[in-house]
């Protein structure tokens, strides 16, 4: 089946898809590749065994650890290139106390140990969003300028009514415990050193979107990436008043939607000066607000075996076997 580069020849559901190159194909180069064998291998573990005993020519989505520890070894090729449109965050229910505060998000987002969690967490396979010294780049997701500043986040949150700091619950996708989980202990731990104390809410991955789609959670860390690689695109979806699904914080900005909708529509005549400050209206307001709290941006992380190449990235973060070889 398929009218693609390649048709599924057969399968075993949960265990491997077998796909042989459609030698009918015109809708580009034929592909070096004759015959694809996708295996579906739960455990990392197992995974990163494969590949170390040759066994599995590529793999992604391993722990990041195991991709450090993968290339310094040397025997494989690793490839990281940052996700495109997208990063994880921080978001704050700013619907509700007291998170509506503007100085109570700007001290989170001072309290935050951006450089630990890449450090630790990530093992630093992940681009920092933080600590932006001028103007952000006219993209997405660029750096904010908040950096890790625990005086003066105790001081905003004194301003804001909270010298003593309060109770709330930090919650996460269980799905994505392996970097979710550890990331959510440092900001517990940060969040302390200013009075916020925050209960760790582990969410199971089977009911993480319905959980978060009530819109009900204070404060929680979740990842969004566009799959079109434009800031307009992921700022409608995640920001504008219209209150999409993605739009988890419940924020409503009447400036940031006129500046969403001018980037749109200027987009569609190819009007680049209006554009260009519209694009710089949106992410001022963005990061003014800070509804939400950039991160990092993460890396699409893939390990292949010597004589394996032509990888290209795609937005969607899988494999396009049509221009790879191996040989």
């Amino acid at each position: 089946a398929g009218a693609g580069a390649d048709k599924v020849s057969r399968g075993t559901a949960g265990t491997e898809v077998v796909m042989d190159r459609n030698d009918d194909w015109g809708g580009g180069p034929m592909p070096k590749i004759k015959r694809i064998i996708w295996r579906m291998v739960p455990s990392a573990g197992n995974r990163r065994a494969l590949l170390e005993r040759g066994d599995a020519d590529i793999s992604y989505e391993l722990p990041n650890k195991d991709f450090v520890e993968l290339k310094d070894a040397g025997k494989l090729n690793i490839t990281s290139v940052p996700f495109s449109n997208g990063c994880p965050y921080l978001g704050l229910n700013v619907s509700k106390p007291p998170f509506d505060n503007l100085k109570v998000r700007q001290a989170v987002a001072h309290a935050i140990p951006y450089q630990k969690i890449i450090d630790a967490v990530l093992f630093g396979l992940g681009k920092p969003l933080h600590g932006a010294t001028g103007a952000p780049d006219l993209a997405w997701p660029v750096a904010h300028k908040f950096t890790t500043d625990i005086a003066k986040a105790k001081q905003l949150l004194a301003e804001a009514g909270h010298p003593n700091g309060f109770e709330t619950t930090l919650s996460f996708d269980l799905g994505f415990a392996t970097i979710n989980e550890p990331l959510c202990v440092l900001v517990q731990e940060s969040l302390a050193q200013i009075g916020i104390k925050a209960q760790i809410n582990k969410i199971p991955g089977a009911t993480w979107r319905t959980e978060l789609n009530k819109k009900t959670l204070p404060l929680y860390t979740n990842v969004f990436s566009g799959w079109l690689d434009y800031p307009e695109y992921f700022f409608f979806g995640c920001y504008h008043g219209a209150n999409s699904i993605f739009n988890t914080m419940n924020y409503q900005s009447k400036a940031m939607d006129t500046f969403i909708e001018g980037a749109r529509d200027a987009a569609a005549v190819g009007e680049k000066a209006k554009y260009d400050s519209s694009v710089k209206g949106f992410l001022d307001v963005a990061f003014d607000d800070m509804p939400r709290i950039p991160l990092f941006q993460p890396y699409s992380n893939v390990a292949m075996q010597k004589n394996v190449s032509g990888y290209q990235y795609w937005f969607h973060r899988r494999l396009d076997y049509r221009a790879m070889m191996k040989g």
